[in-house]
């Protein structure tokens, strides 16, 4: 049961906030976050508004494609753009920093395509909740001038949700997501082949049906994380998805008994 500031009056402050940009370029998975920003920067903005979607080795196999639907019903331009992020060896090394090296990357190409549009601001769909969390991401940002919106009108996880059913968007209720990069301990150097490897291995799996997927990789180890209202039914269907992720080369598959934990190998 909501006991905060109604949700009504947090969507109002959201499009006074983005309006007042004048025009903006939104980092666009396409994910439940980003979603709402588009959504509001659409129907504050019109065409002075962009979502840009950053195609890479660390973005989940189906996501490209996934954002464009979205951003298409939502009624926002939409546009992808290559980031390079593997070419950077702090982002292969792979220490707790290294969400601030893909962000830098990622923030310097969008920061381009404002320039080249004529857009004054690039804004993320970082939220309040956020701010509680490791996330060097948001160093980079601070670098580049990025705008969070969500934060600066205090939505949290909960709040975009609600405000997302609210506006009628298909994100509203999708799984969390995150790079590839993610699935990877820190420490162990990040190649575009386990990127690859990875990211089969999560689209098998919700080929067969589970929606929230995390597969973490530990050497020739793959760990499984579900929801946990799923994991009655991985266990039912174990030999299909042991098949499907020994065949990209794991010798073992486990399953994470805690189930899904967005940063589960956060330090």
């Amino acid at each position: 049961m909501r006991t905060g500031t109604p949700i009504e009056t947090k969507l109002h402050d959201l499009h006074r906030a983005v309006a007042g940009y004048r025009g903006v370029v939104v980092a666009f998975s396409g994910g439940v976050d980003s979603a709402l920003v588009a959504a509001v920067a659409a129907r504050a903005l019109g065409d002075r508004a962009l979502a840009v979607t950053a195609v890479s080795p660390s973005l989940p196999p189906g996501e490209l494609e996934q954002a464009r639907l979205v951003a298409a019903e939502i009624g926002i331009r939409h546009r992808s753009v290559r980031t390079d992020e593997v070419r950077r060896e702090a982002y292969l090394a792979n220490g707790p920093d290294r969400c601030y090296h893909c962000k830098t990357e990622l923030y310097g190409v969008l920061g381009r395509v404002a320039a080249d549009e004529g857009l004054p601001v690039v804004a993320s769909g970082a939220n309040a909740d956020d701010l509680g969390d490791v996330r060097p991401g948001l160093a980079a940002a601070e670098e580049h001038g990025v705008r969070h919106p969500l934060i600066e009108t205090g939505f949290t996880k909960l709040d975009i949700r609600e405000a997302s059913r609210e506006l009628g968007l298909p994100t509203w209720d999708k799984p969390q997501s995150a790079c590839l990069s993610s699935r990877i301990p820190f420490g162990v150097r990040i190649t575009v082949e386990e990127l690859s490897r990875v990211g089969r291995a999560e689209r098998a799996l919700k080929d067969l049906g589970f929606r929230q997927v995390r597969v973490r990789v530990h050497g020739d180890v793959a760990r499984v994380e579900v929801d946990p209202a799923d994991m009655a039914r991985l266990v039912e269907r174990r030999e299909e998805v042991a098949a499907a992720l020994t065949a990209l080369g794991f010798r073992f598959v486990t399953v994470d008994l805690e189930g899904f934990r967005s940063g589960s190998m956060n330090p």
